[in-house]
């Protein structure tokens, strides 16, 4: 029997961390990893057209399996395109194991050809990052490289050169066992007994909730309903809170709805929930504030804490529950239901009546008729810009269906690359990328991976030929758009050129029969949905600075001649104006 190189064992060592795909484009100092996947039955070689999008899929597969996922680089421009992925991975707290391959060794240092140093540029989006210089020093260090992420959810990244990687491994030693799963970790007794005496003393306490809450749903209703408290959300943490879920009261933010801003502000105690919510703006500065997160690191970075609980929230609740005392008012949970219930009523429901007619199509209206039609288990990979806001006001979760996006790290083109990963984990699960038509140009080389490797993902494409949500940034700075047209062509012919289903739809009534259609056919298709231009977010609170830019805005737009758009714009969205 031949002797393993040093690119087999690190196969080998992947597969037994659970890796089953390595994403990326071959190159040559990586063929040596790419030979050895050729030649292993246990892993796959997922072939993709740019780097940025093999790290954008490891990161959705990491997020949908929760196990360590995997991708790869060539040395130099090659690796130096994970980048982008592999910070949004590191910032949505997935498990994902890069491969930066390296120039030869003896050249490193010296300005070699596409020389560069990924163990020192990826430190920053990494918990770990560290070159190998010897076959003797790869099993340990790719070992350390997978603890890291697993434990520590996040990215590692191992720089491996194309030389070292090609040369005998070192003789088999004993294999070590590998860390491939967390630990829970609960409070202390003296923590526990401050939160309980804390909320026992409370009138009024709200829950507000990310994505630490996965997998304690079930804990939060318990402790929501014994403490009569409104649970609002985060974006990150509506897939997993906002379903069967009686004391919903939306989400805050900027893309926020419904009365959650209003029940964090009004309350005696708000309790944060695994969430590091970035906008502190939208954090009240003059009630009592708990926080239970299980990264120690991320206490109290957003807000002044009365009390920092460093935990699992599904076994603090379980710990806490017993220990408090009962409510018996509903008042404040039931006048923040009532006010949640007129919000939804007169804002996020603004779009999806008597819109049969309006042509262009209403985008709100879009994200509705595609949460009527998806499948109950369907994944939606959402675009960064205003997809994102359609995705968090329109589309139901139940417990099943999964939505994911670049919610913390904010990147263009996520969609489509997170819709790759999405699938590869199940090829007969509906997954549907919500896409906007700047994001999905932006990587639109990657439609071809679909259709190359057969995934049915159905691209939903929100196309209103501008950047939106950049749009509506300057409109509130106070400035005219400028530089946010896009110039389409009709992606649909685009789609069926590359030899996937395309329909392009201009008509609400075409809309419903369209979306059916796609999500019929077994390869991948692109429905493209010709929307408002003039449909824009308005966040559920405004302040004077907003409305003074806004209405700067606005003047310079009529004073240039836009007068007619304004109207247009004004119609588009009078509705959705929350009384100051």
């Amino acid at each position: 029997m031949a002797k393993q190189n040093v690119a087999e064992q690190f196969v080998d060592i992947l597969v037994r961390a659970g890796v089953r795909r390595l994403y990326g484009v071959v190159g040559d100092s990586l063929n040596p990893v790419v030979d050895a996947v050729r030649r292993s039955s246990a892993i796959d070689w997922i072939h993709v057209r740019h780097e940025e999008t093999a790290a954008f899929a490891a990161g959705a597969e990491a997020q949908i399996t929760g196990t360590l996922a995997a991708c790869a680089g060539s040395c130099g421009p090659g690796n130096l395109h994970l980048i982008n992925g592999l910070y949004d991975a590191h910032r949505s707290m997935a498990p994902v194991l890069a491969l930066a391959s390296q120039i030869p060794s003896s050249e490193i240092g010296l300005g070699y050809f596409q020389e560069t140093h990924p163990d020192r540029l990826f430190q920053e989006c990494s918990h770990y990052s560290e070159l190998i210089s010897s076959p003797k020093q790869m099993p340990r260090l790719l070992q350390t490289a997978i603890q890291h992420a697993v434990g520590q959810r996040g990215v590692s990244v191992v720089s491996l050169p194309g030389d070292i990687a090609a040369e005998p491994a070192p003789e088999r030693s004993q294999q070590s066992a590998l860390v491939t799963s967390r630990p829970t970790v609960r409070p202390g007794d003296a923590e526990i007994d401050r939160l309980a005496r804390m909320i026992d003393a409370a009138e009024r306490v709200t829950l507000f909730c990310g994505s630490g809450t996965a997998g304690a749903h079930a804990e939060v209703m318990e402790f929501a309903g014994k403490i009569k408290s409104p649970v609002g959300h985060a974006l990150r943490g509506k897939e997993f809170i906002q379903y069967d879920n009686p004391y919903d009261v939306g989400m805050s933010g900027l893309l926020g709805y419904g009365a959650a801003y209003e029940a964090t502000h009004e309350c005696d105690l708000l309790i944060l929930l695994g969430t590091d919510f970035p906008y502190n703006a939208f954090l009240p500065n003059d009630v009592k504030i708990a926080q239970i997160d299980v990264r120690p690191e991320v206490l109290g970075r957003r807000s002044r804490l009365d009390l920092a609980v460093w935990g699992d929230v599904r076994e603090t609740l379980r710990c806490l529950i017993p220990q408090v005392r009962e409510k018996t008012s509903r008042r404040f949970l039931d006048r923040m239901l009532k006010k949640h219930a007129d919000a939804l009523e007169g804002v996020v429901r603004a779009y999806t009546r008597k819109v049969d007619k309006h042509i262009p199509i209403h985008p709100e209206y879009v994200a509705a008729v595609l949460d009527e039609v998806a499948d109950d288990d369907a994944v939606f990979t959402i675009d960064t810009g205003m997809c994102n806001v359609w995705g968090a006001r329109y589309i139901s979760p139940n417990g099943r269906r999964r939505i994911i996006g670049s919610f913390s790290h904010g990147s263009m083109a996520n969609a489509l690359p997170m819709a790759i990963g999405a699938q590869f984990t199940d090829r007969r699960r509906q997954v549907i990328s919500m896409s906007g038509d700047g994001g999905f140009s932006m990587l639109m080389g990657d439609f071809l991976t679909l259709v190359q490797h057969d995934l049915p993902v159905k691209v939903v494409l929100f196309d209103n030929s501008s950047l939106g949500m950049v749009e509506l940034e300057m409109l509130v700075a106070g400035l005219p758009s400028y530089g946010t047209a896009n110039a389409n062509p009709d992606f649909a012919a685009v789609a069926r050129a590359c030899g996937a289903h395309g329909v392009r739809v201009e008509k609400p009534k075409q809309l419903a029969g369209a979306l059916k259609d796609a999500f019929r056919h077994k390869g991948p298709a692109l429905v493209d949905i010709v929307t408002d231009p003039n449909a824009l977010s308005i966040p559920p609170r405004i302040s004077a600075e907003m409305v003074t830019g806004f209405a700067l805005s606005a003047s310079k737009i009529v004073l240039d001649g836009g007068v007619g758009r304004m109207l247009q714009m004004a119609r588009s969205n009078l509705r959705n104006v929350p009384r100051p």
